[in-house]
């Protein structure tokens, strides 16, 4: 979000500074996309989207720090998770209220394993206008199948239920 701050800065600067030389504002860098509702602004105030990418730090490789969390031959990985829930209050009676937050727990301890297991994607947005953020929004989603995943253990007070989940995975499962 600084580069997209900073971005928007320096195009609001060079616009500004054009107007009064009477030249042309120059174009973004090919590594920025700017979305203008128009088509034809020539304000940075009127800019709705800005996307900063930067190519060299997306194709460096990346080193693996801690050789124990990546899943070699014949070798297996435990990950383990805990899930979430809490009971509504609008319920008819109290077993019903422990299996609706049993019920959320389970379904965020699958969430957590996928995450660690396939990754999050997040998607980020930025309304800027006068030069200061109007809205800011952040989506995450994650999409995976999670089979053979083991309840461990479950714990309900005062309303939130804890469920420990774990989950085995082998070098076999993801070899094709």
């Amino acid at each position: 979000m600084k580069h997209s701050l900073l971005l928007v800065a320096l195009l609001g600067f060079s616009a500004c500074s054009a107007a009064e030389a009477k030249q042309q504002t120059p174009p973004p860098p090919s590594n920025v996309t700017v979305v203008c509702p128009t088509g034809s602004c020539t304000q940075a105030t009127e800019v709705q989207k800005v996307e900063v990418i930067n190519p060299v730090e997306l194709s460096k490789p990346t080193a693996v720090q801690n050789t124990d969390n990546v899943l070699a031959k014949n070798s297996t990985i435990r990950v383990g998770v805990v899930g979430q829930g809490v009971a509504p209050m609008n319920t008819a009676s109290p077993a019903q209220a422990y299996a609706l937050a049993k019920r959320a727990a389970v379904a965020d301890a699958y969430r957590l394993i996928a995450e660690k297991v396939k990754g999050v994607r997040i998607d980020g947005e930025d309304l800027i206008k006068n030069m200061m953020v109007k809205r800011s929004t952040v989506r995450t989603s994650v999409k995976a199948m999670v089979r053979n995943a083991n309840i461990v253990e479950t714990t309900f007070k005062d309303g939130l239920c804890e469920v420990e989940m774990e989950i085995n995975l082998s070098y076999a499962d993801f070899a094709q």
